[in-house]
């Protein structure tokens, strides 16, 4: 099978086909207490089986939504996977999601089962109970301090895989008769968006979606069955389904689950996987971590990393197989001496892929991990695209854009520039919102919302379509080209800029509270909070020559006048950020709109 050539099998439907075929192939690797236990893919489609069969034996019906709110781990691929042999859809929750978010995203796709990863989750559910009424059970994966709980329809996850395994046995048939019936153009999933402007809304994506977008992901990405991943993005996020679940179950890769979200770094180090996936800010914090580690360096070694970024640098878009003799040369002594260090240390040392989506990134970033020998690529996609639909061909990366389209994507930039889509990788269309729908999909192509620039046939992102500003003077500018720019400093975590109607940019700026405060450390800096690291002087001092590095390669128009340090970190609970930490630019304005206007205001930035 080549890697475009797919079957026209469901994803459940390949995973039976998996089992089948390589059955005693490990297909999952959990680790629990240090430990990683493998999972086949025969034990794999038995689980999922049986986790199927336990919902239809409490009334699941094809068709019916079951809710999931977990971390990454084998259970919820099983519990994705065993619903939709059953002809279920499974609807993600973001386990970070606070109660009431969680009761709007389970009411509104009308969840009727849901599996709660442990007490905390549960109890989210719990808290809203009375505004889910269609809720029949819930089912947890980890039961501890919920065993005395006094609630009827609390069961865990083995007894779900109990009564299914009953069930199998009963009617041994049952589960094949219900695969065999799947099509194509039945629904797997609803993701729901991250809701930067009003609430999320649930996008419907079939199995045909998912079965056109693979062979784009698989080849662009040139994957395999040999490849290895690490599952840690949340995955009611498309990007995290791509990788976790859509490649791996069509190819028959590898994925493996570690402890937590918390033990990501020491787990990677273990996995050392082949591909990588990563969002904007796990690359920020990599690229934090080992600046954080060559300022605890001696003086020769930091000469040494600060001489080998200078010398790979001229050479680092060029794929490993166009260099010349003598940049393989300087390329191979520095990786004895520095770059295999900072490989391990951040586990991409086998990593022959990596990709950075779902939110633009600045390009000092991409420039720095490809100096380093991470080869990371630059990839776009919506959750209504059902992930990727232009990315860098490993030989051939334009900095500044994120590549081509993918097999079977279709674009079109329309007059205002707004890119559209069209194939057959596009969503079916937000549930219970007809309106939307068709307001996004026009006459076959997909509205995207995103502003493009064409270049030597790949794709430039500009920004949101909302999010372009207008200064005072008529000058169009790109808020997100600005801030990706300042926030490849690793002293700067987040930077949201103003500008819209006013004579100049200005900016709120959150410092990256773990390099900062190591920094502040290294020159006798006293702090006791975030708040007084942010309120220092000094750190001012260190914020606005930071800018003004950054503003150095930015248009006049476009440079930052003025800014203002924010004294508290962004929260998703106070509504600042999305659950995948994108910006809530308008509720940050609305709150912070005293501050914004002191940026205006004859005396400055405070």
């Amino acid at each position: 099978m080549t890697r475009t050539e797919l079957p026209n099998l469901t994803l459940p439907q390949m995973l039976r086909e998996n089992a089948r075929t390589r059955g005693d192939a490990v297909a999952l690797r959990q680790k629990d207490f240090g430990i990683w236990h493998p999972i086949s893919w025969s034990e794999y489609y038995r689980r999922a089986r049986h986790f199927g069969l336990g919902l239809r034996s409490l009334g699941l019906q094809p068709g019916g939504h079951v809710g999931v709110i977990s971390e990454n781990r084998t259970e919820w691929v099983i519990a994705q996977m065993g619903t939709g042999i059953v002809r279920g859809v499974t609807v993600g929750v973001y386990p970070t999601s606070p109660a009431p978010e969680v009761a709007y995203v389970l009411g509104h796709a009308d969840v009727e089962y849901v599996l709660c990863e442990d007490q905390e989750q549960t109890d989210k559910v719990l808290e809203a109970r009375g505004e889910l009424p269609r809720i029949r059970k819930i089912i947890v994966a980890e039961m501890k301090g919920l065993r005395q709980y006094d609630e009827p329809d609390l069961l865990s996850f083995e007894q779900v895989e109990e009564l299914g395994a009953q069930l199998d046995e009963e009617q041994p048939g049952l589960a094949d008769q219900l695969l065999d019936e799947q099509q194509l153009t039945d629904l797997a999933l609803m993701i729901y968006t991250s809701g930067s402007t009003g609430k999320p809304k649930g996008a419907m994506i079939s199995y045909r979606n998912i079965r056109e977008a693979a062979p784009g992901i698989i080849g662009r990405l040139e994957l395999t069955e040999n490849d290895s991943v690490l599952s840690y993005l949340p995955l009611c996020h498309v990007a995290e389904q791509a990788t976790t679940n859509f490649a791996p179950i069509y190819l028959g890769m590898l994925v493996n689950f570690g402890e937590s979200l918390r033990t990501v770094q020491e787990d990677l180090r273990e996995v050392a996987p082949t591909v990588f996936l990563g969002v904007p800010r796990i690359w920020e914090k990599m690229h934090s971590a080992i600046h954080i580690k060559m300022l605890e360096s001696g003086r020769i070694r930091r000469w040494l990393y600060e001489t080998a970024l200078r010398q790979c640098e001229p050479f680092c878009f060029k794929h490993r197989s166009a260099l010349g003799p003598r940049e393989r040369l300087t390329y191979g002594i520095w990786y004895l001496l520095v770059f295999r260090a900072l490989q391990n240390f951040i586990g991409l040392r086998n990593c022959r892929v990596s990709i950075t989506g779902a939110a633009p990134i600045a390009p000092d970033i991409i420039r720095f991990f490809r100096i380093i020998g991470v080869p990371l690529l630059e990839v776009y996609g919506q959750t209504e695209t059902t992930g990727m639909v232009t990315g860098h061909r490993p030989e051939h990366m334009l900095p500044g854009t994120v590549g081509e389209p993918t097999v079977g994507t279709e674009i079109r930039v329309a007059e205002d520039g707004e890119l559209l889509i069209s194939g057959g990788m596009v969503f079916e269309g937000y549930y219970k919102n007809e309106e939307a729908t068709r307001n996004t999909i026009v006459d076959g192509w997909l509205h995207t919302g995103d502003v493009v620039e064409l270049r030597d046939g790949q794709v430039k992102m500009v920004d949101r379509k909302k999010d372009i500003m207008i200064t005072a003077g008529g000058k169009n500018l790109s808020p997100s080209e600005i801030e990706n720019t300042v926030k490849a400093s690793p002293y700067i975590k987040e930077c949201i800029v103003v500008g819209e109607r006013r004579k100049y940019v200005a900016a709120l700026i959150q410092i990256d509270f773990d390099t900062v405060a190591k920094w502040a450390e290294e020159n006798g800096i006293a702090y006791t909070t975030f708040r007084s690291l942010a309120e220092n002087a000094q750190v001012r001092k260190l914020v606005e020559a930071e800018v003004e590095k950054a503003n150095q390669t930015m248009p006049r128009v476009a440079q930052i006048k003025r800014l203002a340090l924010l004294t508290k970190e962004l929260d998703h609970d106070d509504d600042e950020v999305t659950a995948t930490m994108k910006i809530r630019r308008s509720n940050i304005y609305k709150k912070y709109s005293d501050l914004i206007e002191s940026l205006y205001g004859e005396a400055g930035a405070a």
